[in-house]
């Protein structure tokens, strides 16, 4: 298990239930840079890849 494992496990805890739109999240991950400039490049990247996962000429 990696560290991470525990707050995505929370996550689906705390609010596994719920439907959120792509444009929620895209809010809620800029104000989370915006708090934490630190993780700007993870952040981009993992919302890059959101992006493309299911885009057959990204592989």
């Amino acid at each position: 298990m990696y560290f991470t494992d525990r707050g995505i496990e929370e996550l689906v805890e705390r609010r596994g239930e719920e439907q959120v739109s792509v444009e929620w999240l895209g809010e809620r991950l800029r104000d989370f840079v915006d708090l934490n400039p630190e993780f700007e490049t993870p952040i981009e990247r993992f919302a890059t890849w959101l992006a493309r996962l299911d885009d057959p000429d990204d592989d």
